[in-house]
Parts: C-alpha cells; sequence; structure tokens
C-alpha cells in the first residue's frame, strides 16, 4: 500500500545532486554515531551516500 502524497512531498526532478563536500561531511556524522560499521553502512546506503553510491 503507497502512502499518500502530501503538498511537501518533493518529486525526484526537483531534487539537487548533492554537493561532494556536503556528502562526506553527512558520511562523517553518520559513521560518529552509528554503533557499528554494519549499521553505518546501512545507513550511509539509506541516504544514497554509501561507497560508491555517487560515482566514487
Amino acid at each position: 500500500m503507497m502512502a499518500a502524497k502530501g503538498a511537501n512531498d518533493i518529486a525526484d526532478d526537483d531534487l539537487e545532486p548533492l554537493a561532494d563536500e556536503t556528502a562526506r561531511q553527512a558520511q562523517r556524522v553518520v559513521a560518529a554515531y552509528a554503533e557499528d560499521a554494519d549499521e553505518c553502512r546501512m545507513l550511509l546506503s539509506m541516504l544514497g551516500i554509501g561507497p560508491g553510491g555517487r560515482g566514487e
């Protein structure tokens, strides 16, 4: 069952690419708060900033 779209939903076409420096900063924050390496990888993947997720 799909969730209803609200007035604040953003279409994929409207999203700006994430700057490399912003992604690196986000990766550091996630790594600092993750319980272990597996959780860190999962969270980075969910955010779309995991290793190789940005063409690295």
